[in-house]
């Protein structure tokens, strides 16, 4: 199956803002031998905080068309009604996905899905906000009920209130499980909702690749700096056409076990550095505090609680023999940085 890319700002926000992000993305892909498959912008935004940019709303749909005129590449947007479907339709816009919160329910999903039955609509949907298979699965299945021939799945992450590096939780065990269960379905990773921070996605781009993904969903901006909405998160033009190309794209079957196992060591491994370096900077914070109130360095009855904490499968004597030495080093290390 080839690969399939889909690139664009977060949000429709001018005509000015479209035309030249994605004549940069046309160019910075011509240079790097890559094809752009779709050109996604959000014209209805729902967002956390009142106030927010929320999109152009169907003012966005003209920009949308001189886009694909000029480019020859197809929009893409997201839809959370069966009216806002209707209206992609009047506009001529054909591919459409359904985002993380829509997702959550099912009702809003089957009158979206029965407003597009039988047509020739490209849809892609992404996966609930809840770690939940089963709910993501049933809302692919309502449009592949409905006749849709072409349907693709998203994973952009789970919101976990324990995730510490990633702005939503990858729990890569489900969209691998949804591949297993739906082996013919297309499914892409969008790492731009995922990691919530650029410095993060080609990373999280590359694992899923190693997991067998067919493709990327990514936010890119012309000027990210002066984007209304995820500035963080959005790539320019050059940096995704750089990540792209250099993404190892090889699949080796008979390691797929190991290549899975590997990629998963690696997420977990991402996620300790960030996390032990951060624990590195509260010691400096903390022992700025200890010398304004002239508190000891060493404190042996907190040391003994955070011990504690660590106090977990005492079964596995392997572990105690290591987590003890690596306790020893990073207590002495915090010391050392106190001082």
């Amino acid at each position: 199956m080839e690969r399939i890319w889909i690139a664009g700002p977060c949000a429709a926000e001018s005509c000015e803002q479209l035309l030249a992000t994605a004549a940069e993305l046309m160019e910075q892909s011509a240079l790097a031998g890559v094809h752009l498959d779709y050109f996604r912008a959000g014209i209805w935004k729902v967002r956390s905080v009142p106030g927010s940019f929320c999109g152009a709303g169907e003012e966005a749909f003209p920009w949308l068309q001189e886009v694909q005129r000029t480019y020859g590449v197809p929009a893409c947007v997201e839809v959370m009604s069966a009216r806002q479907l209707e209206l992609c339709a009047s506009y001529g816009i054909r591919t459409v996905w359904v985002g993380a919160r829509t997702c959550v329910n099912p009702t809003e999903v089957q009158q979206i899905a029965d407003a597009v039955r039988g047509s020739d609509f490209t849809v892609l949907v992404k996966n609930p906000m809840i770690p939940d298979l089963r709910l993501w699965e049933g809302n692919i299945e309502r449009f592949l009920k409905a006749g849709i021939r072409q349907v693709m799945a998203v994973h952009r992450g789970f919101t976990d209130a324990q995730e510490n590096i990633y702005r939503n939780a990858p729990v890569w065990q489900i969209p691998i499980d949804l591949k297993v269960h739906l082996p013919e379905l297309p499914i892409l990773c969008d790492p731009s909702h995922l990691c919530g921070q650029v410095r993060w996605i080609p990373q999280v781009a590359q694992l899923a690749m190693n997991y067998g993904f067919n493709g990327l969903m990514i936010e890119c901006h012309h000027n990210p700096a002066q984007a209304l909405s995820d500035a963080e998160q959005q790539l320019t033009p050059a940096q995704w056409a750089t990540l792209v190309s250099g993404l190892d794209l090889r699949a080796n079957a008979a390691d797929l076990d190991l290549v899975k196992q590997r990629s998963f060591l690696e997420n977990v491994d991402n996620q300790l550095s960030e996390l032990l370096y951060q624990r590195m900077v509260l010691v400096d914070e903390i022992a700025e505090i200890k010398k304004a109130k002239h508190i000891a360095v060493v404190q042996p009855k907190q040391w003994q609680e955070v011990v504690k904490r660590y106090q977990k499968h005492r079964e596995d004597t392997a572990y105690q023999k290591f987590l003890e030495k690596f306790l020893e080093l990073l207590h002495q290390s915090s010391i050392a940085r106190q001082h």
